[in-house]
């Protein structure tokens, strides 16, 4: 349970690396869809286990109730995302062709179709992250109108949101796990950070004929970020697990120094990696793919160009 509720990644915590501009476009998508895709990917999982440690733990919830709570979560989320999504976009194309919203707030309108997903999805039992973030794609990928300003705006606020997200974390929940530090909870968050994301990395990359160093540089961005806090708090909050105090401390301690290691290794790795793959010419990284936007109103990295 502690390993998947540690699998997600979150590249704002390596925002230099997947903005770099001298990265090759293939690293830096591959690092920039998987914090993205992983969030819904691991949380079935997180149920999942979930309830056999609850059943383990001797509480009432009995397995029924995790499987039904895990498939609302993962059918009604995306469901309530895809409606919330095409009626938002809808909504918008209809309005800025009618002259009935300014550009001004356009991007208020994108915040409150995220806010409306998540309120709906809870409501009717779903999960509300993975309803925003379907309905953030889907609202993407079927406005029609160009909205520019729209989407600086939602940008530039969950950069803000993120940042205050991690102050909260850092004041209210860090100096909690003061009184529990030791070697085997700093052991247990330097090897998840470490080789037990390498590894399966390294496997996964098996016949992709990329370098060493690029299994490395994939393997050590990794950061853990707000969605296992939120995924351990989710399930503590519901279910009565053995050691739940002992979870929630190696996840924050795992958190905390994935900002610190990650946050100070960003920008100095990215641009020696770049560097290195600029020396080799023509490499299985540098292969051209299609690019995504990804953050392009974040600062310029020092040394990019």
């Amino acid at each position: 349970l502690l390993a998947a509720i540690l699998a997600p990644t979150d590249a704002a915590l390596g925002q230099s690396v997947v903005s770099h501009p001298r990265v090759p476009a293939r690293i830096r998508q591959a690092l920039n869809v998987e914090s993205g895709l992983n969030d819904g990917i691991a949380l079935p999982v997180v149920l999942m286990l979930a309830a056999v440690a609850s059943n383990i733990g001797g509480g009432t919830e009995g397995t029924a109730h995790w499987v039904r709570f895990a498939v609302l979560q993962v059918t009604l989320g995306p469901l309530v995302g895809v409606a919330i999504g095409v009626g938002g976009a809808w909504l918008i194309d209809r309005s800025v062709a009618n002259g009935w919203i300014t550009t001004s707030f356009e991007g208020l309108s994108m915040l409150g179709i995220a806010f409306l997903g998540f309120a709906l999805a809870e409501l009717v039992g779903g999960n509300g992250f993975i309803a925003a973030f379907v309905g953030g794609m889907v609202f993407g990928n079927t406005v029609r109108h160009r909205c520019e300003f729209l989407f600086e705006f939602g940008e530039a606020e969950g950069q803000l949101l993120a940042l205050a997200t991690f102050l909260v974390f850092g004041a209210a929940m860090l100096p909690l796990t003061v009184g529990h530090l030791g070697w085997p909870v700093m052991g247990y968050a330097i090897a998840s950070l470490t080789i037990v994301r390498m590894l399966p990395v390294a496997l996964s990359l098996t016949g992709a004929r990329l370098s060493w160093r690029t299994h490395l540089f994939l393997g050590w961005f990794g950061p853990r970020g707000l969605a296992s806090i939120l995924f351990a708090l989710l399930i503590l909050e519901q279910a009565e697990i053995p050691h739940r105090e002992e979870l929630l401390v190696v996840t924050i301690i795992t958190v905390a120094l994935s900002a610190l290691a990650h946050g100070a290794t960003a920008a100095p790795m990215a641009n020696r990696y770049a560097a290195i793959v600029a020396s080799r010419g023509e490499c299985p990284e540098a292969m051209p793919v299609s690019e995504m936007p990804t953050r392009h109103g974040m600062p310029s990295v020092p040394g990019g160009h």
